[in-house]
């Protein structure tokens, strides 16, 4: 890395001052986590938003490679994008807004058309975390959603702790608890530009993903419950891909996402393994993806408008950023094919992501 690069790190983040605020009567507050290399991450507990994470490019300069705004009004005014968010309680869509446990039918808020999208109408991403920084290199986030809240049954306690390993990777640990049966699928929503933010499209990034099936979507992005083989579809990203090269490809799952935003069926299965890899084309950045979930939703950035106003003033563009989310399959609660995400009082749910630079 380059000389001083723990500073220059710091220069493309936002200032502490900027996310100091009070939402619910709790106080909101920006924190950095950083290894001995320099390689730092800025994360709110307003939502538990991962804001910015700064990397070297081939050339060892930094580059800030999550897109996001600067303040914590650019978060809490207009539409919510999900931008670097804890997802939850349930990541990803709901059918009709309903699930059926235990002989008994919970409606939770229709936030996507008929369907409820990440967690409801406020979901983790609208919370205040309690926030807990034990050293340099990790913060350690908490919550109680109560019983009831979005229409979901049971007390949930979640921790979510980050931390930047001396190896280069943004960890993600995600752990809950529960007094009732309840489902629980936990993610991050970080968007990702390798080029850095506000570098344009990303298009050409080259990714690759872990998985030889995927499932496709009706026309409100809910899985058929079907797994499609990925071979001669425009979803086939075994081998190192361009986002982009058959992004306007005549096929009626693009056509239902507005391009992409679905979900892959690792192949590892729910074994820790490595899921993804995306490189900017430009910087030559490489991101691996490595988690012990069953699946990863890749979404192109297809709703995120123009003139966005980012963190230093620059204006994102139509498929400014991606994300790669680590998840159980959507609408698992109402697919009995798909692996269960139930849990149960006196388990613990658990899962890590890690991604490595």
């Amino acid at each position: 890395m380059i000389t001083g690069f723990r500073e220059a790190a710091a220069g493309l983040l936002p200032k502490p001052s900027a996310f100091e605020g009070i939402i619910g009567g709790k106080p909101t507050a920006l924190y950095f986590i950083r290894n001995a290399q320099g390689m730092t991450a800025a994360i709110t507990n307003y939502g538990g938003r991962l804001v910015g994470l700064v990397v070297p490019d081939r050339d060892g300069n930094p580059v800030d490679v999550v897109t996001g705004p600067g303040s914590l009004a650019g978060y809490t005014d207009g539409p919510e994008y999900y931008l670097g968010a804890i997802i939850g309680r349930v990541g990803n869509r709901i059918a009709n807004a309903k699930f059926e446990l235990d002989g008994k039918t919970y409606t939770l808020y229709a936030n996507n058309g008929a369907n409820s999208l990440h967690g409801g109408k406020k979901g983790f991403e609208s919370a205040v975390w309690d926030a807990e920084q034990p050293d340099e290199s990790t913060l350690v986030l908490s919550l109680r959603s109560p019983d009831g809240e979005e229409g979901y049954p049971g007390n949930l306690d979640v921790k979510v702790t980050y931390r930047i390993t001396e190896a280069g990777g943004l960890h993600i640990g995600y752990e809950a608890h529960t007094d009732q049966r309840t489902p629980v699928n936990l993610t991050n929503h970080a968007y990702f530009n390798l080029n850095g933010e506000g570098a344009g499209l990303i298009n050409d990034h080259l990714l690759q993903i872990e998985a030889s099936r995927f499932t496709p979507v009706d026309e409100g992005l809910i899985p058929t419950g079907e797994l499609r083989p990925v071979e001669n579809t425009p979803f086939d990203f075994r081998q190192l891909t361009s986002i982009g090269s058959r992004l306007h490809d005549a096929d009626d799952q693009l056509a239902y996402g507005g391009g992409y935003d679905h979900n892959f069926a690792l192949d590892s299965g729910k074994e820790y393994a490595l899921a993804a890899v995306a490189i900017g084309d430009r910087s030559g950045i490489r991101m691996e993806v490595h988690t012990d979930m069953p699946g990863i939703q890749f979404y192109g950035g297809n709703s995120i408008p123009e003139g966005l106003v980012l963190k230093h003033g620059s204006a994102s563009d139509y498929r400014t950023a991606f994300c790669l989310e680590t998840q159980y399959f959507p609408d698992a609660v109402n697919q009995p094919d798909f692996d269960s995400i139930i849990l149960n009082p006196g388990e613990r749910f658990s899962s890590v992501t890690v991604y490595q630079f």
